[in-house]
């Protein structure tokens, strides 16, 4: 661990009055949060976490919380501050993210987002669109369609907004049916809603993310399956289920979870869901890696990982960013 260092306060400039923001981003297994807890001793910080599962109580192994050592070491928001029957959205997020940044820096500390879901970095960053009005008639028809054939309404949503396709997924029901709702409603693909809201920044940010072959991080990915599974992932799943949380839960819908669920349904065996759990972490890095490479929302700089000097490289970059303000 490098020494702790003392880091000046952000300052204002006004050419930008936005605040600066540190974010450690990157793809699930590549080491960011070990990368964010370094930076943030360095900087005299204090981590927000930017994890659409970890804000969940009793979700610990397959989100691969940070541990009781390392939340000594910085102290960290937005971690085990719901319950698993809830479910909290990306608006809930950008307003407890919000409020937290204000308060660290109140106490003359340095906000470090940290994270994976980059849907929550985006809404943090330039705020949520103003979407159109609901339509019922619209959403129910599409989840009708859904419960047919996810594929074809999957499908759809590629031919009439390929951005939007790209950047949800296949999987992701409620976010591919407000994306086809919006375009059936405005004639508007939602891609283009997004592009017309990102050029009004909330922050003037700075991103790093740590940068791994494509082999080292499936390899990497595939280890922490093994030890998740191998440390009590499945016990930890039985637990939140006898606690009275349904298998239906969005919470429940994590990556680890979702194929456990599935073996104490009896859909599947253990085998399979281990196999599952793994080819779908894959999916997502390689989903995370496309955004990250096409993002727009911030300056991305990637950088070797922690162990291989990527703390020191990432304040030194903050520290650019920062200074660099009263000269723009």
């Amino acid at each position: 661990t490098p020494p702790r260092l003392t880091y000046p306060s952000p300052v204002s400039d006004a050419s930008d009055s936005r605040e600066p923001l540190l974010l450690v981003v990157g793809p699930t297994a590549s080491g960011k949060s070990r990368l964010g807890l370094e930076v943030a001793e360095a900087v005299r910080g204090e981590i927000i976490s930017a994890d659409a599962f970890a804000v969940y109580r009793g979700l610990d192994i397959g989100t691969d919380k940070p541990n009781q050592e390392a939340r000594r070491r910085v102290r960290h928001h937005l971690i085990d501050i719901v319950d698993p029957t809830q479910r909290f959205s990306a608006g809930a997020f950008v307003e407890a993210a919000t409020e937290a940044i204000r308060k660290i820096r109140e106490r003359g500390n340095t906000p470090v987002v940290v994270g994976g879901t980059h849907f929550w970095i985006r809404a943090l960053l330039i705020g949520l669109f103003p979407a159109p009005p609901r339509s019922r008639e619209i959403f129910d028809s599409l989840a009708a369609e859904w419960d047919r054939d996810p594929a074809s309404v999957f499908s759809r949503l590629a031919s009439v907004d390929p951005t939007a396709a790209a950047s949800i997924g296949s999987r992701d029901r409620q976010r591919i049916l407000r994306a086809l709702e919006v375009f059936e409603a405005t004639g508007i693909p939602i891609s283009r809603h997004w592009e017309e809201h990102r050029r009004s920044r909330r922050f003037d940010p700075i991103l790093v993310a740590p940068e791994r072959p494509r082999p080292e991080l499936y390899a990497k990915i595939d280890t922490r399956v093994d030890v998740m599974f191998a440390t009590g992932l499945r016990e930890e799943v039985r637990r939140i289920l006898a606690s009275g949380v349904t298998s239906s839960a969005h919470a429940l819908k994590a990556i680890g979870y979702r194929q456990l669920v599935q073996f104490h349904d009896g859909v599947c065996d253990l085998e399979s869901a281990i196999r599952d759990t793994k080819a779908a972490s894959r999916r997502l890095a390689k989903r995370q890696l496309t955004w990250l490479r096409g993002m727009t929302e911030g300056e991305l700089h990637w950088i070797p990982p922690a162990e291989s000097g990527g703390t020191k490289e990432a304040v030194r970059l903050w520290s650019r960013h920062v200074r660099g303000r009263g000269q723009r």
